[in-house]
């Protein structure tokens, strides 16, 4: 009987944990209704994704280990992030980056990277369960960011592969553009990202919003 309500407890953590954090939301049920009207600006939840918290020193050392492992070159010029194809890896301080891997891909890269990385001054440690990502775009995102933060994210001053920490709304947050259609990904901690989205969403109805599909 206590196995029984044990392995019940821990199916209704599972699928708890599986959820979003902005399930309450019901996002895929909205983003399956048709927009109203001319669209400035898209938004979606982003997929959970594996997120490692990445430091170590500038020397070829460290390079080499995270080469070997996920392939990516590491992004040294402040405020950049490079991707390759799942993997991303983007830049927080000259020693310190935020890798973004899928979730069936993170024991196996922690565990390698902490296998290339022995006898380095280095750190790897998963971050991923207090992480939510936000993907926004349309050609009125910037206008809607410019809201929430004072980044400078004129075309000219942050592209595609820029990345930057600031406040949103007054939440610390990791904004990484993607492309230049614009499209950005938000990276906020978890607890915040309902607020977050909601304060977002109310901005974006000034510019036309659609919900859509992460």
């Amino acid at each position: 009987m206590v196995a029984a309500t044990r392995r019940r407890a821990a199916s209704m953590a599972d699928r708890h944990l599986s959820q979003g954090p902005l399930a309450n939301l019901q996002l895929a049920l909205r983003a399956a209704a048709p927009a109203l009207g001319e669209t400035g600006v898209w938004m979606c939840e982003r997929p959970l994704r594996g997120a490692i918290n990445l430091r170590g020193p500038d020397d070829a050392a460290f390079d080499m280990a995270i080469r070997a492992v996920l392939g990516l070159e590491v992004p040294r010029e402040p405020c950049r992030a490079v991707v390759d194809g799942e993997h991303s890896l983007l830049w927080l301080g000259p020693d310190e980056w935020l890798l973004l891997v899928p979730p069936r891909d993170l024991a196996a890269v922690q565990r390698r990277l902490l296998e290339r990385l022995a006898g380095q001054h280095a750190a790897v440690v998963d971050v991923g369960d207090g992480r939510a990502a936000i993907g926004l775009g349309g050609r009125r995102a910037r206008d809607l960011l410019s809201h929430a933060t004072s980044l400078d994210l004129h075309p000219r001053a942050f592209g595609p592969s820029h990345c930057a920490q600031s406040l949103f709304a007054r939440v610390p947050g990791l904004l990484h553009q993607l492309d230049d259609s614009p499209a950005f990904d938000l990276h906020v901690p978890r607890s915040f990202a309902e607020y977050l989205w909601t304060w977002l969403e109310a901005v974006a109805v000034e510019y036309g919003l659609a919900i859509v599909e992460g």
